[in-house]
């Protein structure tokens, strides 16, 4: 039975012999068909192509082929990433009329470099403006540890297949914190690493100057791993920076000595949850974290990127909206159609509070090398709740879960976001967020959390 292990004690397994990739392939095929009714994260299995690809790994392996370290993992990608063969969803109903996709996008081809085996694209929030996974046209994701409740979005499908142990590793994308909502609420490890470093190239884009894609997984190893795989420039993406990749799968456990660790305080705490609260508090101290700082002006940030967002989300969607109204989610047509009202003028200061904003964030990166902040306000709510409290006010759910994330991609600094468990039995998750380029900063904390035992990837009892 793989469906617990890591992703890393999987690829260990095969390319020992102790397992065989083909075994492994077949018992992830066999607990999706069983549980996918359950939790509804995919929305295409590609049985036939996971098999084949199984096979040729074992048979590498066996003529005494080095497999590569994710060595027959099994892994699922949201469906705005290109699979050959499958027409690109991205969510919504309108992509259902594309031709499918002639290749697969670069991340995928990246991890099958390395012997990973893609089973599958995955359920999301349509066209990525969603933080609920609750699609109007596929069904919601449901979330592993309380089917009644949401697995998070926009990349829901994939919370819910790695938290429900359908597989080890998914890949979703995160541009408010479409990554880091779902890895909270499934209680997983996500991986929003910094803008511009991983390949967005085969993807559906939803914001371009906001869009990053990224890894979720059970584990902070497990997390690494895959970045390394993903790591290198791409031309075909213009925000792709050309720097030479930075393996961190080596550096772990290394510890957090030497490292300056902050708490957040102020705005991320103001509204946050007794569940958050004690999560990020738990976080720190096991970190011995005593330093809690005041980012700055994080109510104008916010506001600027749901400005950015908005505007850029509806100018991408525009044609879309003129011919198909009727076609979308009414509540993403609603916001879009929103976002092609904002004046030129707005959209212009909210570009300069950015620049001021990431100014101000890296003279804070002086001082210290990451910052603890919770990732959502609160467990993960009920599938079809239309509100929460936040601050004391009674406030519209579906923009607001992501109060805490979009501050920070909105300037595109690497974040992991870290589970830890809750007294209600429901998990919560703890962003660990570095300065630019330090991915390896922010995983090593992530790791050191997960050996000091606060942080860890709960199990849910899904077949009792």
């Amino acid at each position: 039975m793989t469906a617990w292990l890591p992703a890393t004690a999987i690829a260990h397994g095969v390319a020992s012999g102790t397992l065989s990739a083909s075994n492994v392939i077949a018992g992830a095929l066999a607990r999706i068909e069983r549980l996918n009714p359950v939790l509804n994260a995919f929305t295409a299995v590609l049985a036939d192509r996971a098999q084949a690809r199984a096979a040729a790994i074992d048979a590498a392996i066996a003529s005494g082929t080095a497999p590569g370290p994710l060595a027959g993992v099994p892994f699922a990608v949201k469906n705005l990433i290109d699979v050959a063969g499958l027409t690109t969803l991205a969510g919504s109903r309108i992509n259902r009329d594309h031709p499918p996709a002639g290749a697969d996008a670069p991340l995928i081809s990246r991890l099958e470099a390395e012997g990973a085996i893609l089973v599958g694209a995955l359920n999301m929030g349509e066209y990525a403006y969603d933080f609920t996974g609750e699609n109007a046209h596929d069904g919601p994701s449901r979330n592993p540890h309380d089917t009644t409740r949401m697995a998070g979005g926009s990349s829901g499908g994939s919370g819910s297949a790695v938290g429900g142990g359908l597989v080890p590793l998914a890949l979703g994308s995160d541009t408010n914190g479409s990554i880091r909502v779902p890895a909270s609420f499934c209680g997983l490890f996500g991986l929003k690493p910094t803008y511009g470093r991983l390949t967005r190239a085969g993807s559906f884009p939803f914001v371009s100057s906001l869009d990053h894609l990224g890894p979720l997984a059970r584990s902070a190893a497990d997390l690494a791993v895959a970045y390394d795989a993903m790591q290198g420039y791409d031309p075909a993406d213009p925000a792709c920076v050309d720097r030479p990749a930075e393996p961190v799968t080596g550096l772990l456990n290394t510890g957090v000595n030497g490292l300056r660790i902050a708490s957040a305080g102020g705005y991320f705490r103001a509204g946050a949850s007794v569940e958050a609260l004690t999560a990020l508090d738990t976080a720190a101290t096991a970190l011995g974290v005593s330093e809690t700082i005041t980012l700055p002006d994080v109510h104008l940030a916010r506001s600027a990127a749901y400005i950015i967002t908005t505007a850029e989300g509806a100018a991408l969607h525009l044609d879309r909206l003129r011919t198909r109204p009727d076609d979308f989610d009414a509540d993403v047509r609603d916001r879009l159609i929103a976002g092609a009202l904002v004046p030129a003028t707005a959209v212009v200061q909210a570009q300069k509070i950015r620049r001021r904003y990431r100014q101000q964030m890296l003279r804070l990166f002086e001082h210290v090398d990451a910052i603890l902040a919770p990732a959502t306000p609160c467990v993960a709510p009920l599938i079809g709740q239309k509100s929460f409290v936040l601050d004391g006010q009674q406030v519209p759910l579906r923009p607001n879960i992501g109060v805490y994330t979009q501050p920070i991609s909105f300037i595109g600094l690497p974040v992991v976001a870290v589970p830890l468990p809750t007294a209600s039995g429901l998990p919560i998750g703890v962003q660990v967020i570095a300065a630019p380029w330090r991915e390896d900063v922010a995983l090593r904390i992530a790791r050191a959390m997960e050996a000091a035992g606060v942080a860890r990837s709960l199990t849910p009892n899904l077949e009792a």
